[in-house]
């Protein structure tokens, strides 16, 4: 049969792929395919060339009839789907194949929101099944039937009667030069995504209903019969085009042809029979003596479609639940293989590698977790602590028991300490929000308070002084030398800053401040401080939180805000007389730095010392050098459940010991033999 044959799409939106495909074999048979996915880059791309094979190896090049060729081809895209899906290649496929014998017959299959649509005597009707819902990504459906002279086809990844009316659609179609052009249109004005092929059969082409050979039966004659009787008590012409049989397993296949004639009697007989037997049931319940025998064949009735319902709900049941303990199982192996890759990876060296593989991993573990079915948790738990504990191996965390080096809360109850000032190995001075507490080895004095009516944000040790000094909520600096608080002026004509954060390197102290962007340096004079002076010429310190100064001015800063589910990411500034400097840090587990709050190095030459609070953890790598490249070195999880919200950390000059705060108290990690 001459048909002629155009396709078109809208544009398509970034990760979405949109192909329309005409294939033709030697034999004159012509597959139509097309595909509407999102997916990563190049998954979409795989996809597409996998199932344009299987449909040439399989459907153009196979042997046996067009619908068993076809039926094999679609068993084979089944398993693509279901594979690309589950390894999250690509996801929300849209499909549809058609195959176009020389002789007119046309067969379909469609998956998701694809369709179908017929245009006959200035009809429009949708010619696959539509049902409402989500559909499972797989070719369930199989429709087949004759295209006559002047039928047109339309094959669309989307349901194009929710832009268009069946006249509106129809009018399109018969009367303009170019429909594909108008509905591509149409749908990118409403801003929808699609791929369309046209199929036009010229007048005179084709062969009409009663030219149709003697259907093949692959049915009871009971389902001929409904169909034919269907399609015998319509007027639509669409009505004998096709019929569609639902094949789960595509176990079964039906082709219907056109037995108006010989099933026309016997469905007029049913008809009449069965109006008869209504009938008598009537008559039975509006007498007095037959009443009853009706009510109960009632109730019978009644019963027997609640059992018929319960069962069907039954089977459904239990083959969802099926199908998904092999999905569940599936998953559990895959899981168990990347726990094995990832330690291949890093046993060659890779372990940036490995952690994704890991991260891989921990996420099908949560999908199986959460099923409402339940099947495989705890082989799901298991695999969960494997992945926790090989990641702890990779990367090198340590848990640790800290030791309780003071309590706060023996000298007030309600202690919530916010920082800590490191004046010698063992001796700090640890402050709240208006008071101080003394420190030293195991024991806790004070507190004492600062005098004043202003909250403390920030404290520092100003050893060149010997004394401390303490950023308030009043933009107010009170110093503290000899036990004694003094409220420090500045001769800057403004005041003094809006800050976060204070630090002291010789005779200068530093404030840091987020909103301006800048790091101010103030001299220590003679019972004052001189004006301020911008320490920032070039470092972008948007999302400042914390700075460390030993020579170089270190800043912790937010690069990504925190979420319900995620914690924020986190980037290091370095500046050398104001200007940025080189500095990363190599072999860092992917997203280690996320949620630290704190930052500290113990020397010129010590290591870097992260302060995680939500995880109870620090991180620690090593000293940048003059190359600007710190190297990490491994992470300490303090393993306890009376730990409360840590708020600050510090290390000794020479890295053999680590002093973490929460609320109420100091405690102490010794990492000499770690």
């Amino acid at each position: 049969m001459k048909v002629t044959v155009s396709t078109g799409h809208t544009k398509a939106p970034a990760s979405t792929l949109l192909v329309p495909i005409v294939l033709g074999g030697s034999s004159g048979e012509q597959v139509f395919f097309l595909i509407q996915s999102e997916g990563k880059p190049g998954g979409t791309g795989n996809l597409q060339e996998e199932c344009v094979a299987v449909l040439t190896h399989s459907v153009l090049e196979g042997e046996g009839d067009a619908y068993t060729r076809l039926e094999s081809a679609l068993k084979e895209l089944n398993g693509l789907l279901k594979g690309f899906q589950l390894t999250d290649v690509v996801k929300d496929v849209s499909a549809i194949v058609g195959l176009l014998e020389p002789d007119g017959n046309l067969h379909l299959s469609h998956v998701g929101r694809s369709e179908a649509y017929l245009v006959r005597e200035g009809a429009a009707t949708q010619i696959t099944e539509y049902s409402r819902g989500k559909q499972p990504a797989s070719f369930l459906h199989i429709v087949s039937g004759p295209i006559e002279g002047g039928d047109n086809v339309l094959l669309s990844t989307q349901r194009l009667l929710r832009e268009f009316t069946p006249a509106q659609l129809a009018h399109l179609v018969t009367n303009e030069e170019a429909p594909l052009d108008d509905i591509v249109s149409a749908l990118e004005a409403e801003k929808e995504a699609a791929c369309i092929v046209h199929i036009s059969v010229p007048q005179g082409a084709g062969k009409k209903e009663q030219d149709i050979p003697p259907p093949v039966a692959r049915l009871h004659a009971r389902h001929e019969g409904r169909r034919s009787a269907r399609r015998q008590g319509t007027s639509n012409p669409v009505a004998a085009f096709l019929s569609s049989i639902q094949l789960p397993d595509f176990s079964g296949v039906a082709r219907i042809g056109t037995m108006k004639e010989k099933v026309g009697g016997k469905v007029s007989r049913v008809k009449h029979t069965g109006g008869k037997y209504v009938a008598n049931f009537l008559e039975d319940l509006s007498d007095p003596k037959r009443k009853r025998k009706a009510h109960l064949l009632l109730l019978a009735g009644a019963a027997g479609l609640f059992l018929v319902m319960w069962l069907v709900i039954q089977v459904s049941l239990i083959s969802q639940k099926s199908q998904t303990s092999g999905e569940l199982k599936s998953l559990i192996t895959q899981i168990t293989a990347d726990i094995q890759t990832a330690d291949n990876r890093k046993l060659a060296g890779d372990t940036d590698s490995a952690n994704a593989i890991l991260q891989r991993a921990e996420d099908r573990a949560h999908q199986v977790m959460a099923n409402e079915t339940g099947l495989y948790r705890s082989d799901a738990l298991n695999l969960l602590d494997q992945i926790r504990s090989k990641r702890e191996e990779m990367n090198n965390i340590t848990r640790v028991p800290p030791r309780v080096m003071a309590n706060l809360s023996s000298k007030k109850s309600g202690v919530s300490a916010q920082g800590m000032i490191g004046i010698a190995d063992g001796e700090f001075i640890v402050y709240d929000r208006q008071d101080l507490y003394r420190v030293l080895l195991n024991s806790a004095e004070g507190p004492t308070h600062l005098n004043t009516e202003e909250l403390i944000v920030d404290g520092a040790d100003f050893p060149r002084f010997q004394s401390t000094v303490y950023l308030t909520t009043g933009n107010s600096v009170i110093e503290v030398a000899n036990n004694q608080p003094t409220i420090m002026k500045t001769e800057d004509p403004s005041g003094w800053v809006t800050g976060v954060d204070v630090k002291t390197y010789l005779r200068n102290m530093y404030i840091l401040s987020p909103e301006r962007k800048q790091i101010y340096k103030y001299e220590h004079l003679s019972g004052r401080f001189g004006p301020s002076a911008e320490y920032n010429v070039n470092g972008d310190l948007t999302g400042a939180l914390d700075m460390v100064i030993t020579g170089p001015v270190y800043v912790l800063k937010e690069t990504l805000p925190a979420t319900a589910t995620a914690a924020g990411g986190r980037e290091v500034i370095k500046l050398l007389r104001g200007e940025k400097q080189s500095f990363s840090i190599r072999n860092l587990p992917p997203g280690a730095l996320n949620g630290v709050t704190k930052i500290f190095k113990s020397g010129t030459s010590g290591n870097f010392y992260f302060l995680d609070p939500t995880s109870k953890r620090v991180i620690v790598t090593t000293n940048d050098g003059d190359l600007g490249d710190s190297l990490y070195i491994r992470q300490y999880v303090l393993d306890s459940d009376q730990i409360g919200k840590l708020q600050d950390v510090y290390a000794n000059a020479d890295d053999t010991r680590l002093y973490v705060l929460d609320e109420k108290n100091v405690y102490s990690i010794d990492l000499q033999a770690r």
